[in-house]
């Protein structure tokens, strides 16, 4: 990834959003026979969104998510198999030959209809967590943050799991945004992933009728041994059924 300026060029008088490019290929783990395709509309929720963080709170346009680490993908995709909280706190209380580790279990039915994406994006991205963002939300969406009693808009705020509804609110605020000659100022949205610091996501912008910032794009198929797979395995404590 490569940072493209600090103080942002925008529009809006005192705008200082962080710009990142992704600077190289971008992975996702999506169904097949496309991971690139937008999801359609027929699937979105009562809100009008997917459900995701950085979906747009106005249901006008999709958002597609992609990581620079293959192994990130995989991570995010498969944390809700992960072991229930409550059966390890339990299972935490037996002491001698009776106490087990159960990992939890990932249906092997999951991988036959998933493969890898992978390929260049291109465009700027408002690098969301960047303390000059942090900052300039904190000023431009201030009733926003009154409205979901977000005291202080810091980098817990915006990896925080619920309300979804405050983290689309700044997707649709940062869509938005213009350059100065009128034309959208960014291509998505960076954030660092809330399963570590080093795994860095995309959150990809629909904008019809605009050029592609996805090109050039791959597909293969997920290889149960491969690398990053067994690393989000061991990472989240599963198991691969048989």
């Amino acid at each position: 990834m490569t940072a493209v300026g600090g103080a942002g060029s925008g529009s809006e008088a005192g705008d200082s959003l962080a710009e990142i490019t992704p600077g190289r290929r971008v992975f996702r783990v999506g169904r097949k026979p496309n991971p690139w395709a937008w999801p359609p509309w027929e699937i979105a929720g009562e809100d009008g969104t997917f459900g995701n963080r950085w979906d747009d709170a106005r249901s006008t346009y999709r958002v597609l998510y992609g990581s620079s680490q293959l192994e990130a993908c995989f991570v995010e995709t498969l944390a809700r198999f992960r072991p229930d909280p409550h059966v390890l706190a339990e299972l935490a209380r037996i002491k001698g030959p009776e106490a087990v580790q159960v990992p939890g279990r990932l249906p092997r039915s999951w991988l036959n209809g998933r493969v890898v994406g992978e390929a260049s994006v291109s465009g700027v991205f408002c690098d969301v967590g960047a303390a000059a963002s942090l900052a300039y939300l904190h000023r431009a969406l201030a009733a926003t943050l009154v409205r979901y009693r977000v005291r202080e808009l810091d980098g817990a705020a915006i990896r925080q799991t619920a309300p979804r509804r405050f983290t689309q609110e700044i997707s649709s605020h940062v869509y938005a945004l213009s350059d100065a000659r009128g034309r959208p100022r960014f291509a998505g949205i960076a954030y660092r992933s809330r399963f570590g610091d080093h795994y860095q996501n995309w959150a990809i912008f629909e904008r019809p009728g605009r050029r592609p910032v996805i090109r050039a794009p791959r597909t293969r198929r997920i290889a149960p041994l491969q690398r990053e797979f067994q690393a989000a395995l061991r990472l989240l404590d599963l198991e691969l059924g048989a």
